[in-house]
């Protein structure tokens, strides 16, 4: 069972009904036609409006508008749960040239990984603003189209509309709540009053699992996650090194169960991370009384910042991309200090640089673009292997610079897997192993 993908969402007063469930399938597909001539309209709560052509589902929606500089893998990106409630604006384009893959055929999935080839079961974004959708796909793999994949899982889209201009008024202005009106009455606009904000709901607790699941169970080392809205490729990514991967929802006290594993790894997320200080209390704990190694990507790197005292702040438009450059402050594992390394990034949120930084720890990496605090550390005198980068090192997609941070975490781990006193701490990532064919794309 793959709960993390087979939960309901929970409702808002403000927000419908979504769901992310198994029992989603691509067959029959959409059977609704790409209509040339039903209009839509994004209403942005700034004020400006850009009228143009709907595909996928005819429904409106309110959501947060965002941009995102990545060229490909927009299948991986709408299915990314970082993205919950929000309108998914590519900055490139021409979208939906090789159609959407069958994401539930068995063919297409790693042995003991999650049964899914994109990230979720199903699009985690609220809509999706394209300056060209294709109608017609062309990729061995694809079995439908974009229009018809979000018309399946209920997801409006625009196409024709200037996403040059609506990207320089996101960085100007930030992300932007905004409605997608489809249909009848698009011209008219919300009242101000009428803008649902998804800042203000926890969305973490809207995608994360429910149940606690175990994936590759004979693995050599064992490795709890909490999971935050974990993509699927940070699993296929601790599998495929080995290890035994048990999820817990976000709030599960893991204290509890520590001892049981070798290694605690926080995913990724959507959303504001002080909604989740329930975690900071328990990952606080964890790292005050635990020797084990502890990692986290995105919303975890958070979580492990306000845990360790760092204070966490919304960024303007924050970093959406696969081309994100990243300075490495310290050296740890296979991280050499002073190297740029390009990365996969999707956060709003950002850990706030301080001086002197809270006790026991320091930055790890900045972003070379806007000098936002990209890593944190343990240091070496605290004993402690704790780590956390804002990035994607499994990426899917984008770069693959820093994938080798998955080997070094899973050797650190390893380090430990004969007890809790099986290796001394050192407060330095271990120098894990890896081949050539880590940094080909889709591995």
């Amino acid at each position: 069972m793959f709960s993390l993908l087979s939960r309901p969402l929970r409702a808002s007063a403000t927000s419908p009904l979504l769901r992310r469930s198994l029992a989603t399938v691509v067959s029959p597909k959409s059977t609704n036609p790409f209509n040339r001539d039903l209009p839509a309209t994004l209403h942005l709560k700034t004020g400006e409006s850009f009228t143009g052509r709907s595909f996928g589902a005819p429904v409106s929606r309110f959501g947060e508008s965002v941009f995102s500089t990545s060229i490909t893998s927009y299948t991986e990106s709408m299915t990314d749960p970082s993205y919950r409630s929000q309108f998914l604006v590519f900055t490139t384009p021409l979208v939906g040239n090789y159609g959407v893959p069958d994401n539930l055929n068995p063919a297409n999935h790693e042995p003991n990984g999650p049964p899914v080839m994109l990230e979720s079961n199903g699009i985690q974004c609220a809509g999706v603003i394209v300056a060209d959708v294709a109608e017609k796909y062309s990729h061995y793999q694809a079995v439908e189209s974009l229009h018809e994949w979000c018309d399946r899982h209920g997801v409006p889209g625009i196409t024709g509309v200037d996403t040059r201009a609506i990207t320089t008024l996101l960085r100007t202005n930030g992300s932007t709540l905004s409605k997608l009106s489809v249909g009848d009455g698009h011209l008219e606009r919300p009242a101000d009053n009428e803008y649902w904000n998804p800042a203000t709901e926890n969305l973490v607790d809207q995608v994360s699992t429910r149940e606690v699941y175990t994936l590759n169970p004979d693995g050599d080392v064992k490795i709890a996650l909490l999971d935050f809205g974990a993509k699927a490729n940070i699993l296929r990514s601790l599998v495929r090194r080995g290890a035994s991967v048990t999820v817990f929802p976000w709030d599960f006290d893991i204290n509890t169960v520590r001892d049981q594993f070798d290694g605690l790894f926080l995913s990724n997320g959507p959303g504001d991370p002080k909604h989740c200080m329930k975690a900071v209390e328990h990952v606080r704990q964890c790292i005050d009384e635990w020797n084990k190694p502890i990692f986290g990507i995105c919303m975890g790197h958070q979580i492990i910042g306000l845990a360790a005292g760092y204070d966490a702040y919304r960024m303007r438009f924050g970093n959406r991309g696969h081309n994100q450059p990243v300075l490495a402050l310290a050296s740890t594992g296979n991280v050499k200090a002073g190297r740029v390394y390009v990365t996969s990034q999707n956060h709003q949120y950002a850990l706030e640089l301080c001086d002197p930084s809270p006790k026991d720890f320091e930055p790890m990496f900045i972003n070379a673009n806007d000098a936002s605090v990209e890593g944190v550390k343990s240091t070496l005198q605290s004993g402690k292997r704790v780590w956390g980068v804002q990035f994607h090192p499994e990426s899917a997609g984008g770069p693959l610079d820093t994938v080798f941070m998955f080997s070094d975490f899973v050797a650190a781990c390893r380090g430990t897997a004969g007890g809790a006193n099986a290796t001394a701490a050192t407060g330095d990532m271990a120098k894990g192993t890896f081949k050539k064919t880590d940094f080909e794309a889709g591995l």
